[in-house]
């Protein structure tokens, strides 16, 4: 006897009324956060290029000598440490225990988180511009949010401002919407919003993601028409997979988790150890120290964000042995942890992506005739996935740095193995207690 499926339950739709007026806010929002990207991320690159070509070449010092380095990374632990220190709300909360998005901060701790932020990118901290610019956009859209409602109506809940900053600086970051959509769509399934208290709360999927989406529209093409953003890295085109392929995937994606995990086993103890030195002005200055020291061992290609120098990464892969590009994951995986645990301002996604691609093109340099596309976008896809546990997230990027649509399919079964592997254990953040989050 034949058992029928029982049919969906429709869910109710958003009334056009209840849609339309989000169009305005959101297409604001996601413009000023575009805007927002972009004018850190091209000071940082000004201060950065003064910093690091125009004052070594006066004082005829080499641009990324062991000396320059050295005294560069420290100074700029210093400089951040005097803004956590002195500026007011000390640069925001610990960035350990901060993740993509969250509670809107006061608009007056904006100021000494982005100038944090920014001194850690020009000064070649390993860490990215995410977590802070996420964290400014929605307590500025917050903010200003409340000041335009009009006088004896209802202000939009806070979630409603967070969602639409949160989806336009994801737009603005990656050069597209559909990264915001799928880390909107993550969100929603774990804690679906409570009647009111999002855009077009209570409705289907797409209702409650319209607003953001638009948001996330308006700042990725805020940025498309100024800078062209683009995580395509140079890789090989991959044409139609095969079973070697798909091996490679399945191997590579677990153990580049695995190589995550252990940054995240390590993450809790690091921050406990420099927590002991109480005060800003010691402990940045000796994670700018280390972070040196780092440098000089790793060279130029672990020093900064991570996403030019991956890139470069990729294209010299030739001329790096295996023991080498094994040097290059595991010194940008410990100057991240440093960063992170010392309390430098930042996020910690870009940086993954150059350890990811550097313990990737280890396979073609350990086992000739493994394809360094599979390879490279299959370890990006293990090592997100386990420092961030966001599944779509991390398939959006391993693939965006292929930039092959054939591979997604070998992503999507290479998730699984690696899935089993990272789930339930630490991921690369901590709650409020220095314990690290599951």
């Amino acid at each position: 006897m034949a058992v029928e499926a029982p049919a969906p339950t429709p869910v109710p739709g958003t009334p056009l009324k209840t849609l339309l007026p989000q169009i305005l806010p959101a297409l604001v929002v996601g413009v000023g956060s575009g805007l927002l990207f972009l004018g850190i991320s091209g000071l940082a690159e000004r201060l950065q290029h003064v910093l690091w070509s125009t004052v070594p070449d006066a004082l005829g010092i080499g641009r990324y000598s062991a000396l320059w380095m050295i005294a560069m990374l420290t100074a700029t632990g210093i400089a951040v440490g005097l803004v956590v220190w002195k500026v007011y709300g000390h640069a925001g909360p610990d960035p350990a225990a901060s993740g993509l998005g969250g509670p809107p901060l006061a608009a007056g701790v904006v100021p000494g988180l982005l100038l944090a932020s920014t001194l850690s990118l020009a000064g070649g901290v390993s860490l990215g511009p995410e977590n802070p610019t996420i964290a400014a956009a929605i307590a500025l859209a917050y903010w200003l949010g409340r000041m335009v409602t009009r006088p004896g109506r209802p202000a939009p809940p806070g979630e409603a401002w967070v969602a639409l900053a949160t989806a336009g600086t994801f737009g603005a970051l990656f050069g597209t919407p559909v990264a915001a959509a799928l880390v909107l769509s993550e969100a929603l399934a774990v804690k679906p919003p409570a009647p009111g208290h999002g855009p077009a709360a209570g409705g289907s999927l797409w209702d409650r993601l319209f607003a953001p989406l638009v948001a996330a529209g308006a700042g990725s093409l805020t940025t498309q028409l100024v800078s062209h953003p683009s995580f395509d890295m140079g890789l090989p085109p991959l044409g139609s997979p095969g079973f070697g392929d798909l091996l490679t995937a399945l191997v590579v994606a677990p153990l580049a988790a695995l190589f995550g995990l252990l940054a995240c086993y390590v993450f809790p103890a690091l921050h406990r150890a420099f927590g002991r030195l109480r005060h800003p002005m010691l402990i940045l200055p000796l994670g700018g120290l280390l972070l040196g020291l780092l440098g000089v061992l790793g060279g130029q290609l672990t020093l900064f964000k991570g996403l030019a120098e991956t890139r470069e990464l990729v294209t010299s892969a030739d001329s790096h042995d295996a023991g080498e590009l094994l040097r290059l994951a595991v010194v940008k995986a410990v100057a991240l942890l440093v960063a992170a645990a010392a309390g430098f301002r930042g996020g910690r996604v870009f940086p993954v992506v150059f350890v990811g691609a550097a313990f990737g093109l280890l396979a073609p340099a350990l086992v000739p005739g493994v394809h360094p596309t599979v390879a490279v976008s299959s370890a990006v896809l293990g090592v997100v996935l386990a420092t961030t546990r966001q599944g779509w997230v991390s398939l959006f990027i391993a693939a965006a740095v292929a930039a092959s649509p054939a591979i997604l399919a070998l992503l999507c079964l290479a998730s699984l193995p690696a899935w089993l592997a990272v789930t339930g254990r630490p991921l690369l953040e901590l709650d409020e207690d220095g314990h690290a989050l599951h």
